[in-house]
């Protein structure tokens, strides 16, 4: 048998996974392509809600607030009215509340904040670094462990692990006589399939977390949501899906890619190299090291101790202390510290204003984050104040105790609306801008807590990630398969990823449902698993 003959039958192309499944993914594309641009969208999602409260005002339309008497921003009359915005009173809203709906959007600052300890970790080259000193001294059975477990702890560092991570983990696999496009595999499915566990805490936690809380106050005004609320769980899936996208990769896709042709191939490789960490490289980490210990060990002072200064001031615990609502600070100097000392060593950083430069540099790749932010966070402030995600959760947690869907099982068809939903709305916090309103108060009802309903989500948003030809780094992983396989399409590259998000999928669920209500642990530090007003 041929080369040629194997590779068609082992990888098949667009034309031979024709079909159903196919017809299906040209369906989800050709949808996701009729979607705006989320900044559009956002603007256009605004007038939608002033335009329905408008209607549904006229109409009185109203339902019973279920909120125990006395409970914290509870109507005397018990109901709860769709409030209008088009009238006088929601024109004055609107116009004196434009710039403080912005200003005042918790994922904006928290974001920032942490992203500009991170930029100087990135722009140093301490993250890049590391991921190579971790992947490239493992040996050749545990690389596969070693690069998805990389890419999921690069998610910490934002892009760094599409940019970095993918196309070095595909040069590994190469190096080692192993098809490339499986290792390219192997890191885009840590990556961003398994986009939101990680061991630290990273921009993404202080994202999710300010959009759930704005969402909760629709029943609770006085909940609060921090960035730390899904650590626990997201800390041991780290493993978990590290495990299962090692197995996923030798007994799945590598098999199904077979051996690698170099004639496949639209560059000559046999001009690329590998490159570990220098000796002076080394001895950065090293330092880095010993700064980052030496931060953990500074922080360790004020929250470890039964006095320490940074617990709760009435209490004395760690759940809702000064440090974990703190800890995008901390996340800002663990990063920043041991980026500047690493780039001290090994020469990449020498005073203030490299650091300033560097901070300046993800600043300025921010604006479309920015951008989206603005239009964001007119429609969450517009959705909370008509009462509009209220209602509808009302409606909804009705509806699903009518057809006896108020139970744990709630939370399966939760993850796979998140997961289907994120097939055309690839952006973590776009999705959730627009779900959480309407799914946080309704689980709230039903009685579960803001932090597992977070937990839910995260799932759902990751696990599609790599099917998506929606998800905004898509192309530019179709653009590093084709130096492999010069004839690769969006449906090969479907096809290599999709086992992932399958296994993933059932994986992820499983030890969510294990976790929260088969063991009872919390989902993270002081987080509730039932939401008790």
């Amino acid at each position: 048998m041929s080369s040629e003959q194997s590779r068609t039958q082992t990888l098949p192309s667009e034309q031979q996974s024709g079909g159903l499944f196919s017809r299906f993914l040209a369906t989800v594309e050709w949808l996701g392509n009729l979607l705006p641009h989320p900044i559009t969208l956002f603007a256009m999602l605004s007038v939608f809600i002033v335009l329905v409260s408008g209607v549904l005002g006229y109409f009185d339309v109203a339902v019973a607030d279920p909120r125990p008497e006395g409970a914290s921003g509870r109507e005397a009359d018990g109901m709860i009215e769709v409030i209008s915005l088009m009238s006088a009173e929601g024109l004055q809203r609107i116009v004196t509340g434009l710039v403080t709906n912005f200003t005042g959007f918790a994922p904006l600052g928290t974001v920032l904040v942490a992203l500009l300890g991170v930029s100087v970790a990135e722009h140093s080259g301490l993250l890049s670094a590391a991921m190579r000193a971790l992947v490239m001294n493992a040996s050749k059975r545990a690389v596969t462990f070693a690069i998805v477990f990389a890419g999921i702890i690069s998610n910490t560092a934002s892009e760094l692990g599409y940019v970095v991570l993918i196309p070095l983990a595909a040069m590994i696999f190469h190096s080692l006589g192993r098809h490339p496009l499986a290792g390219l595999a192997a890191a885009f499915a840590g990556v961003s399939a398994g986009y939101s566990a990680n061991l630290l805490l990273g921009t993404v936690d202080p994202l999710l977390s300010g959009i759930t809380e704005a969402a909760a106050h629709m029943i609770d005004p006085d909940y609060s949501v921090g960035p730390e609320v899904n650590w626990y769980f997201m800390f041991i899936s780290t493993f978990v899906i590290a495990i299962m996208g090692a197995l996923v990769t030798e007994k799945i896709v590598e098999p199904r890619l077979g051996k690698f042709d170099e004639k496949d191939a639209s560059v000559a490789l046999e001009k690329q190299s590998m490159e570990p960490p220098t000796a002076v490289e080394k001895r950065a980490l090293k330092w880095a090291g010993v700064a980052f210990v030496t931060v953990c060990a500074v922080l360790a002072l004020t929250i470890v101790p039964e006095n320490g200064i940074l617990r709760h001031p009435e209490t004395g615990d760690v759940a809702g202390s000064p440090f974990l609502k703190g800890i995008v600070a901390f996340i800002f100097i663990s990063f920043a510290v041991p980026g500047f000392v690493y780039g001290r060593v090994a020469g990449t950083m020498k005073n203030d204003r490299d650091i300033i430069d560097a901070m300046s540099k993800s600043m300025g790749a921010m604006g479309l984050y920015i951008t989206l932010v603005f239009f964001a966070a007119q429609f969450v402030a517009f959705f909370k104040w008509t009462n509009l995600g209220t209602v509808l959760a009302v409606k909804g947690a009705a509806l699903l105790q009518s057809v006896g869907l108020d139970g744990p099982s709630v939370f399966v068809l939760f993850i796979l609306m998140c997961g289907i939903v994120n097939l055309s709305l690839g952006s973590a916090s776009a999705q959730w801008a627009v779900t959480a309103p309407i799914f946080v108060p309704m689980l709230m009802l039903l009685g579960y807590a803001p932090e597992v309903i977070q937990a839910a989500y995260r799932i759902g948003d990751s696990v599609t990630n790599v099917i998506s030809p929606m998800m905004s780094y898509f192309g530019l992983i179709l653009a590093m398969a084709a130096r492999y396989r010069k004839d690769v399409g969006m449906g090969t590259l479907i096809a290599m990823m999709l086992p992932y998000s399958m296994v993933f999928m059932l994986g992820w669920s499983l030890l969510f449902f294990i976790w929260v209500f088969a063991l009872g642990m919390p989902v993270g530090p002081g987080a509730a698993t039932f939401y008790q007003p």
